[in-house]
């Protein structure tokens, strides 16, 4: 195939039609920057890149390009509080007050470290109305998350802790290793696996990150998902996505954005690094080092990936299955046909997963946000059926409407 928009990086023959999905979205013009990536059983065997860093198109995306990934940085955050639990710091059965005192106010002092990873925890929002600069004042936020009562019984139902996770799961690991989230990722996670990936960085980077472009609106006659969930501020949903208002305007694009270490959402790195992280913990799932590094043992990622809850979320409206920090495949992140694969993506199109028993990891990051359907953003389905194909393993994209992300 001839690609009117020039791919740049490397594909392995067998994986071409993976470039030709990738290539084919440019076509579209569904995109403006991109980056694609495959392992097979921890082998690079898709790395490309292409297009712009900005919309004017005046910055190539280059091969060292990160973006922000919005909640593709779940998995990174959540993997950090697994390691503490391999290592015996952290309890998931333990009280999150025996950590973190504060935390039992409002009847919270029984509630396990394991709900705030399954999104089980019952605050997925603050009811108190808080203001933008709010969202860069951890220790505000994390005293409002401690002060809240939770929005359902603590382990009744889950409901999608879209930011607040990050306050939740980044203070457990504040708690108990003594560094902030960000600083632990580095030093324990991306240091030792030399992962291009960041959960808060300097201006020393800005000039490598790619702008993050908003969706346009739906077509015509498509429900507008996020914008229906907004419109009553007083909402579980208002208040999870619009409190404080995360996804105002430009907010992304920010350096206090990017400088922050919000382990649920402002994840800056490329489809390559997060590829080479799920490779990790795939072969941590088979019991197998990476890099001659394993950080996790297989009984430890046995426990991380197995399912937590499932069914209709309280936040969403929709059916998902949920892991201790990762989503698991269902109709609304439909992303593998093996229920045992896990990862998690980002609203408006990045993603990362693994399917550790079919040997492969995919990856894909983007500057350009697009309004998916509940069952995934539709520019994946052409890379990862092709990356299937390619292996001889069945995968049938859902069929699901569209509406917005909100992954």
């Amino acid at each position: 195939m001839t690609h009117a928009t020039e791919i740049t990086g490397t594909c392995d023959p067998r994986f071409a039609a993976v470039c030709d999905g990738f290539a084919s979205n440019f076509a579209a013009g569904h995109e403006i920057g991109a980056s694609v990536a495959v392992t097979l059983n921890g082998r690079s065997v898709v790395d490309l890149w292409a297009g712009h860093a900005d919309k004017a198109k005046s910055r190539a995306w280059h091969r060292n390009s990160i973006v922000n990934v919005y909640s593709t940085t779940k998995g990174l955050g959540a993997i950090c509080a697994n390691l503490l639990v391999e290592r015996g710091q952290l309890d998931l059965d333990a009280p999150v007050a025996s950590y973190w005192p504060e935390f039992a106010q409002a009847g919270k002092g029984n509630l396990p470290v394991r709900y705030c990873l399954s999104h089980q925890a019952g605050l997925p929002a603050i009811k108190k109305p808080l203001a933008a600069a709010d969202l860069f004042d951890w220790h505000k936020m994390c005293a409002e998350l401690a002060a809240q009562e939770p929005w359902w019984p603590p382990g009744s139902a889950h409901g999608y802790h879209a930011f607040t996770y990050g306050w939740l799961v980044g203070e457990l690991v504040r708690r108990v290793s003594g560094r902030n989230i960000g600083r632990y990722f580095r030093e324990e996670i991306a240091h030792p696996l030399a992962l291009d990936a960041f959960i808060g960085c300097g201006p020393e980077l800005d000039e490598r990150i790619a702008e993050l472009n908003p969706a346009p609106p739906p077509a015509a006659g498509t429900a507008d998902r996020l914008a229906n969930m907004l419109a009553d501020k007083e909402s579980l949903a208002g208040k999870t996505f619009g409190n404080p208002p995360a996804l105002a305007p430009g907010m992304v694009n920010s350096r206090a954005w990017r400088g922050a270490e919000i382990c649920s959402a402002n994840g800056h790195t490329n489809a390559r690094a997060l590829a080479r992280f799920y490779a990790a913990l795939a072969a941590w799932t088979r019991g197998e080092a990476f890099g001659g590094v394993q950080l996790m043992s297989k009984a430890g990622m046995a426990r991380t990936r197995a399912e937590q809850a499932a069914g209709i979320d309280r936040v969403l409206g929709l059916s998902n299955r949920i892991a201790l920090g990762f989503m698991l495949p269902s109709p609304m992140r439909r992303f593998s046909d093996n229920p045992q694969a896990f990862g998690h993506a980002g609203a408006g199109g990045s993603i990362g997963f693994c399917d550790p028993e079919n040997g492969v990891s995919f990856a894909y990051t983007m500057n350009q946000m697009h309004s998916g359907g509940p069952g995934g953003d539709p520019r994946w389905w052409p890379m990862i059926g092709a990356m299937y194909a390619a292996i001889g393993v069945p995968f049938t994209p859902p069929t699901t409407g569209a509406g917005t992300s909100v992954g």
